[in-house]
C-alpha cells in the first residue's frame, strides 16, 4: 500500500508523548468515498482488556463525530513536520465547510482494512477497530482544574480502539 509496510504495534519506537501531544496525528473515519479527518492532540496508546488499544477524544460538534460514531474502524495518522500547515488545517476547519484534502494537499488512500482512510505522506498509520466509548462526565473529575478545557460544556466522547494494524515507512 504506497510504500507502507505492516509492523507489529511492539515495533513502533517513536516517544508516544511526543508522537500524540506535540507532532498531533489525524483521526480518520469512514471510507475512502466518504471520511472526514480531524488533527488530535489528545490520547494515548497501551494496552487494556490484554489488547492493543489507542485510545483518542472527539468532541460531539465535530464533523468527525458522525462518522466515527457510524464507522466501526478509524485511523490515527501521524505526519512529519514538513506536515504542520496541513495539521493546523485541519484542526480549525471544519469538513462541513471546506474540502481539507484539496485544501491542505494530502492525499486520501484506502487503509488495509475495508472503509479506511489514511494518507499517502503519513509516515506512520494505526488502524483501528471500535471496541469501546465513553462519553466523559465533569462529576468524575478529580482535578478541578480539568473543566478549563470545556467552557462550553461540550465534553468528548472517548473511543478505544483495538489496534488491527500499525504501517510505517
Amino acid at each position: 500500500m504506497n510504500g507502507f509496510k505492516i509492523i507489529k504495534p511492539e515495533e513502533i519506537t517513536d516517544n508516544t508523548f511526543k508522537l500524540i501531544g506535540s507532532d498531533w496525528m489525524l483521526i480518520t473515519a469512514g471510507a475512502r468515498d466518504a471520511y472526514n479527518m480531524m488533527t488530535a492532540s489528545w490520547g494515548g496508546l497501551g494496552v487494556l482488556w490484554n489488547k492493543n488499544i489507542c485510545w483518542c477524544v472527539v468532541r460531539p460538534q465535530r464533523h468527525t463525530y458522525g462518522f466515527m460514531e457510524k464507522a466501526d474502524y478509524f485511523t490515527l495518522s501521524f505526519f512529519g513536520e514538513e506536515h504542520r500547515k496541513a495539521l493546523e488545517v485541519c484542526g480549525s476547519k471544519s469538513g462541513r465547510d471546506i474540502d481539507k484534502a484539496a485544501v491542505t494537499g494530502l492525499t486520501p488512500i484506502a487503509g488495509t482494512i475495508d472503509g479506511t482512510t489514511t494518507f499517502t505522506q503519513a509516515r506512520l498509520v494505526i488502524e483501528c477497530r471500535k471496541i469501546y466509548f465513553h462519553d466523559l462526565d465533569p462529576a468524575h473529575f478529580l482535578d478541578s482544574g480539568i473543566e478549563v478545557n470545556y467552557p462550553d460544556k461540550d465534553y468528548h466522547r472517548m473511543y478505544v480502539g483495538k489496534i488491527v494494524n500499525c504501517l510505517t515507512k
